[in-house]
C-alpha cells in the first residue's frame, strides 16, 4: 500500500457526492472490519489476531479475489488516519505498559543486536537482487507486534511471569525504535545536519508538550476535562485528537515521515492520561481508533494486497525466507534473557519476538511510497508477517506451557492489556 505522506491525504480533495459504487464499497470496508473482530473470537478455544482476519477479508473483497470493493478518496483518506492512530496508540502503549528501566535497556541492547542482523541480511538480499531497499528489509525484521502479542500471551496466563516481563521489554522496544529509526531514516528534504537539529527542535516541541501535560493543569481546564468526560463535549477526546494532528503536521513539515508525530503524540497523552482519572478517556479513543480508523486500515491493506505475486512459487518461497529471518533476527535478542530465563522460557521468548506484522504492513506501506520496496517483495513481507502472528505465538505457549493466575490477580492483568489486539 503507497502512504505518500500526511500532507497528501489531508489535501486532497473529496468529491462533491458520494457514488453508489463508493458508497458500497465504504459499506463492504466497514463489514469486514465488524466480522473481522466477530471471527476472531467465535470460538471460546480459537483466538485469532484480528489484523490477520481483517487483512485476509479486505483481499476477499479486493480486485483480486470478489472484486466488489474498490479503494477511493474516502476510503484513502479513513485508511491514513488509521494508520496515524496506529502508531499513536504505539506511543501510549509505551507509557501505559510501565516497563521497568532495566527491562527497556536489556531489550534497546537486544534490538540494537537485531537491527544489526537485520541490516546485514539485507545489504545481502538487496545484492541477491531483492528489489529491495537493504535498510528497509532490515528494520521490518528487527520488529515485534507487541499489541498483537499481549492479548494471546494474556490468555495463556504469561504476562504475569518473568517471561512475561521479558517480553514486554523486547516487545516496548522492538516498537519503539523502529518508529524512531523509519521516520529519521526516511527523512530526506535536508542535509544529514540540518536534519539533526530538525530532530532536536521537534524533540524540544514534544518535550515542552509533555511537560505541559504533567505539570501545567489548570484548575478550571481541568475541571472542564472532567466534567465533559461523560457528556457530549469529550473536551479531553478531542483535545487528544487535535494534538495527533497538530503533531503529525508538525512532524510533516519538518520533513520526516508522519508516523513520528503520531507516535509521539501518542508518548504526550499517554503522560497525561497516565492516572485511574484518564482511563475513560483512554477508552474513548480506543473506540475512536481499534473499533473504527484501525482496521479500515488493513482491510485496505488487505485490498492493495499483491495476492497474484504471493501466489506464486517464487512469492512463497520468499514468504518462508522471510518467516525464518524473522526469527534469526528477533530470536538473537532472546539470548540476553538465557541465565535468567533458561533454555525453554528463552525459546519462547524468540518466537514471541519474531512475531511482526502491524508495523512489517506500515513500513512495506511507506517503503512501496517511496519506491523503496516493489508490490510483489512487499506482499512476501506481508505474508510472512502474517504467518508470524498466527504462528509464532502459538508454539511459544506449546513449549513454555499455560500458567494458571490466581483469580484475584487475573483481572487486573487482563484489565490492563485487554485492547491491545494490534
Amino acid at each position: 500500500m503507497s502512504v505518500a505522506g500526511v500532507g497528501t491525504w489531508l489535501a486532497t480533495p473529496l468529491a462533491a457526492e458520494l457514488t453508489r459504487s463508493q458508497a458500497r464499497s465504504i459499506v463492504l470496508v466497514l463489514l469486514a472490519s465488524a466480522l473481522g473482530a466477530l471471527l476472531s473470537r467465535i470460538h471460546s478455544w480459537i483466538v485469532l489476531p484480528t489484523v490477520v482476519l481483517e487483512i485476509v477479508l479486505g483481499i476477499l473483497i479486493g480486485p483480486d479475489v470478489l472484486d466488489i470493493a474498490k479503494g477511493n478518496t474516502y476510503i484513502t483518506v479513513l485508511s491514513n488516519f488509521g494508520l496515524s492512530m496506529l502508531f499513536f496508540f504505539a506511543g501510549l502503549e509505551v507509557i501505559e505498559k510501565k516497563v521497568s528501566g532495566r527491562l527497556l535497556r536489556l531489550g534497546t541492547v537486544g534490538w540494537t543486536l537485531s537491527l544489526g542482523i537485520g541490516l546485514v541480511l539485507g545489504f545481502v538480499l538487496q545484492q541477491a537482487g531483492l528489489d529491495a531497499e537493504w535498510w528497509l528489509i532490515g528494520v521490518a525484521l528487527a520488529t515485534t507486534a507487541l499489541g498483537t502479542l499481549v492479548p494471546i500471551l494474556s490468555d495463556a496466563g504469561l504476562l504475569a511471569t518473568p517471561l512475561g516481563s521479558a517480553i514486554l521489554g523486547t516487545g516496548v522496544a522492538g516498537e519503539f525504535w523502529p518508529i524512531i529509526f523509519i521516520s529519521v531514516f526516511l527523512t530526506s528534504a535536508y542535509g544529514a545536519a540540518k536534519e539533526v537539529l530538525l530532530l532536536l527542535a521537534f524533540g524540544v516541541v514534544v518535550l515542552l508538550a509533555a511537560r505541559i501535560a504533567l505539570r501545567a493543569r489548570p484548575p478550571r481546564v481541568l475541571r472542564v476535562l472532567q466534567e465533559t468526560v461523560h457528556t457530549t463535549g469529550q473536551a479531553a477526546v478531542r483535545t487528544a485528537i487535535f494534538l495527533l494532528a497538530f503533531l503529525v503536521l508538525i512532524a510533516s513539515d519538518a520533513g520526516f515521515e508522519f508516523v513520528l508525530g503520531a507516535f509521539a503524540a501518542g508518548l504526550v497523552v499517554g503522560l497525561a492520561l497516565d492516572s485511574p482519572e484518564g482511563e475513560v478517556v483512554r477508552m474513548r479513543l480506543e473506540g475512536i481508533g481499534f473499533g473504527f480508523l484501525i482496521p479500515i486500515y488493513f482491510v485496505v491493506t488487505g485490498m492493495t494486497f499483491d495476492l497474484d505475486s504471493l501466489l506464486t512459487a517464487t512469492g512463497l518461497a520468499l514468504a518462508g525466507l522471510f518467516l525464518a529471518l524473522l526469527l534469526v533476527t528477533r530470536g538473537v535478542s532472546a539470548l540476553l534473557w538465557l541465565r535468567q530465563l533458561g533454555r525453554r522460557e528463552t525459546g519462547g521468548l524468540a518466537l514471541c519476538a519474531a512475531t511482526g506484522l502491524p508495523l512489517i504492513v506500515a513500513i512495506v506501506g511507506i517503503g512501496e511510497g517511496r519506491g523503496a520496496i516493489s508490490d510483489a517483495l512487499g506482499a512476501s513481507l506481508i505474508g510472512a508477517g502474517m504467518i508470524s502472528v498466527l504462528v509464532y505465538p502459538l508454539l511459544a505457549i506449546k513449549l513454555v506451557g499455560r500458567r494458571d493466575l490466581p483469580p484475584a490477580v487475573e483481572p487486573a492483568i487482563v484489565g490492563e492489556v485487554e485492547t491491545g489486539e494490534y
